[in-house]
């Protein structure tokens, strides 16, 4: 396989035509990621130990979109991570090349031993296999760690499974982190991880009641299927690689519209135009639920409250890596 420096973050398979001779022979890491979490990370590492001793590069291979949202497309699962943010953090996890399988019925009802066989091990030439404990696969999810192990093992192929894995004393999984964020506890979210929870997107143009307010805010417009909990936050901004301290208010705005839900953040001692541009927000700590205030002298009085705390516990946390 191409060593890492030269590979592409991702490439996105096609069952139907093969793949180029220089993607093949890595060490796969199989999953989902979303969040890309500390369980996540567990399986990379694992990944690049196998690929280091085998001389050659790891890789991931997961699925688009998440195969909840084509067998209950009227439920569809809060996303942690969209795509391109997930093979950003898998390359920095250690797996520079992500595998993007896009997900459909058709993949759905491959039967799991040609899943194995004729996908990760003819077409990609895995070098070696690492799933977690839960991973299944394939027609009726018969697909199981079990089976990988097995088949892999016939063709003299290493396979790994990696067992729950646990922080602060609780199974790590994309599930309890979904739910620390519905509640609006971003600190365990943060915690189970291994980073604070962040969103990108493109600042848009708002009502500009910010500015009028002294608070003008970068908007931005957040996934349908978010469910984190209105409220208002300490954040940092990410701009041209440069992290910057804010708070942001996410919600419908009760106190003007109950419009559609957008993150609004104020950054701290910046002067610049954002629109148009994309940024990161780190959601860092909690600190109130939204609120409808009766005046508007009463909330900007509640933002500059908001802003002090913010910026003391922003003040106490330390910086983030470019």
């Amino acid at each position: 396989m191409t060593s890492s420096a030269d590979l592409p973050s991702s490439f996105v398979l096609d069952i139907d035509k093969p793949i180029p001779d220089t993607l093949r022979g890595a060490v796969l890491a199989i999953g989902n990621f979303d969040g890309v979490h500390r369980g996540h990370a567990e399986l990379a590492r694992v990944a690049r130990e196998m690929a280091a001793q085998r001389g050659t590069t790891a890789a991931a291979l997961t699925f688009e979109p998440h195969p909840r949202s084509v067998f209950r497309p009227d439920q569809p699962v809060f996303r942690l991570t969209p795509p391109a943010v997930k093979a950003e953090l898998l390359a920095q996890a250690g797996l520079p090349l992500t595998f993007v399988l896009p997900f459909n019925r058709e993949i759905a009802a491959v039967h799991a031993e040609a899943f194995v066989d004729e996908l990760l091990l003819d077409k990609l030439g895995a070098a070696g296999l690492v799933c977690g404990f839960d991973f299944h696969f394939g027609q009726g999810r018969s697909g199981s760690p079990e089976m990988i192990e097995a088949r892999a093992m016939a063709r003299a192929i290493p396979a790994v499974v990696v067992p729950p894995y646990s922080w602060a004393g609780e199974p790590v999984s994309s599930t309890l982190i979904r739910t620390a964020l519905e509640q609006g506890d971003v600190a365990r979210a943060a915690a189970f991880l291994g980073r604070p929870w962040f969103v990108r997107g493109v600042v848009a143009h708002g009502d500009k009641r910010g500015r009028d307010l002294g608070y003008p805010t970068a908007n931005l417009h957040l996934a349908r299927d978010c469910r984190l909990e209105y409220g208002i936050y300490a954040v940092r901004m990410k701009i041209d690689g440069i992290w910057h301290d804010g708070v942001a208010s996410f919600g419908s705005r009760p106190t003007f519209d109950d419009g559609a839900p957008r993150l609004e953040t104020f950054v701290f001692d910046f002067s610049g135009d954002l629109y148009g541009r994309q940024v990161d927000v780190a959601l860092v700590e909690w600190l109130r639920g939204e609120a409808k205030f009766d005046s508007l002298e009463a909330l900007i009085a509640q933002m500059d409250a908001d802003s002090l705390r913010a910026r003391d516990i922003l003040r106490q946390t330390p910086p983030f890596l470019p």
